[in-house]
């Protein structure tokens, strides 16, 4: 009885098919009312008490035996069926893919890249956790200077001598420290001074500033460099350069654009002028050329920063800057056509 039992265990284990029917066919043989696991069951009784052990083993064998394989194979007939039901059918609709968008900040950061590098400017950056060489004394600003006031600085507390940057000329610093002239950089980043959120300010925003120290350069070719950016950029072929004052450019100017008066919206933005402003700039202070190592008497050049969420405002018509980082995707995909 016994070694019956052994053959049939064998047959369980070795028993194979692809069809449903069989499957079937093959639990009821074993496992139904009438099946052999049932009969061997029903004559446990009539087994010798010396022999029940190893008889009531041999058929717990059986039946584990017969129970897995009828689940191993349904699993594997149904994982099939599944298959079939999903990438059979070639008549189905396809699944649409959600496609991403692309942050405005990042698209107007990345139009500025593209616009610089078409006349030779590369791309450099730094560290957002500064020291305040590289982002205020370097630049003309020594301790105590009175224009230090004009950036609510965000230090560590624990060493005043570090600092979150206020300004991307922290990496012009760096770079000037590092390269021989000519130099022709811009450097996008984000920056961040302790200041009230509101819809027209945030404790952090992006920049882009730009460099070239050069023999010879004139504050006529950044006037040039700049009309050919806001051409670029804007559309805009008409721009104004107002004194104005920054303690790493002498001259220094505030660049205008003319935007027009078309709209209700161009009286809001310039305020009836139909003029707005859109950055600095000014030729680089020879003391910020020997600070970096560069020899004043032979190299000079300009320097020029914008703010990225200004532009993207002025761009896309946004008139809240705190939209940029709430993250909400009602506003992020609008820009999808702009990636």
């Amino acid at each position: 009885m016994i070694d019956k039992i052994k053959e049939y265990t064998a047959e369980a284990e070795a028993f194979s098919t692809q069809s449903k029917e069989e499957l079937e066919a093959f639990r009821i043989k074993f496992l139904g009312k009438k099946g052999v696991l049932n009969d061997f069951f029903a004559e446990f009784k009539n087994v010798p008490n010396e022999q029940k052990k190893e008889f009531g083993q041999v058929v717990n064998i059986l039946k584990n035996a017969a129970q897995d394989k009828v689940a191993q194979i349904q699993e594997a007939l149904e994982s099939k069926e599944e298959a079939k039901g999903v990438y059979g059918d070639l008549t189905r609709p396809g699944e649409p893919f959600t496609v991403g968008s692309r942050h405005p900040i990042s698209i107007v950061k990345n139009q500025v890249i593209d616009i610089f590098s078409n006349i030779g400017f590369n791309v450099s950056e730094g560290p957002e956790i500064e020291d305040d060489w590289h982002n205020f004394t370097a630049l003309n600003l020594p301790e105590y200077h009175p224009a230090r006031d004009m950036q609510d600085t965000f230090f560590i507390q624990t060493n005043p001598d570090v600092l979150l940057r206020t300004h991307t000329s922290s990496v012009q610093v760096r770079y000037m420290e590092n390269n021989k002239p000519p130099i022709r950089t811009i450097s996008p980043g984000r920056v961040f001074r302790n200041e009230a959120i509101s819809a027209r300010s945030h404790c952090i925003f992006h920049q882009v500033e730009g460099l070239y120290i050069d023999e010879g350069v004139s504050f006529a070719d950044l006037k040039q460099t700049l009309l050919y950016f806001t051409k670029e950029m804007f559309g805009k072929s008409k721009i104004r350069l107002r004194p104005s004052y920054f303690p790493f450019t002498e001259p220094s100017a505030e660049v205008d654009i003319y935007w027009g008066l078309k709209t209700e919206t161009d009286y809001r933005i310039t305020k009836g002028t139909g003029w707005l402003e859109i950055m600095g700039c000014g030729m680089v202070d020879p003391n910020v050329l020997k600070n970096c190592g560069i020899d004043d008497t032979k190299y000079n050049g300009f320097a020029f920063g914008m703010g990225i969420e200004r532009m993207a405002m002025l761009l896309y018509g946004i008139s809240d800057i705190r939209m940029f980082y709430e993250n909400d995707v009602r506003f992020l995909e609008q820009f999808k056509a702009s990636i």
